[in-house]
């Protein structure tokens, strides 16, 4: 799927779930952002620090639970790392 197709059917479905607020869709769009910058390579591997910046997150608690949480909800699949350099 290409960015352009991920952007519109994410926002076709969050329309109807209310689960997803304005974290969760800058946090989206921090990714698809990270994924564009690799070319479409997936799986991405993400800073958290480089995430958390554009997507504007200050807080590092509200960045795990938003990031978990689109992974709970199917947007996404993400699996943690617990190697300090990435």
């Amino acid at each position: 799927m290409d960015l352009a197709s991920s952007f519109t059917a994410f926002y076709e479905t969050i329309v109807e779930d209310g689960r997803v607020g304005v974290t969760h869709i800058s946090l989206y769009m921090a990714l698809l952002n990270q994924l564009k910058f690799e070319q479409g390579k997936n799986p991405i591997i993400i800073n958290r620090d480089t995430i958390m910046k554009t997507a504007k997150i200050s807080s590092m608690c509200t960045y795990n639970r938003c990031i978990n949480q689109l992974s709970e909800y199917g947007y996404i699949q993400y699996t943690p790392s617990s190697n300090p350099l990435v």
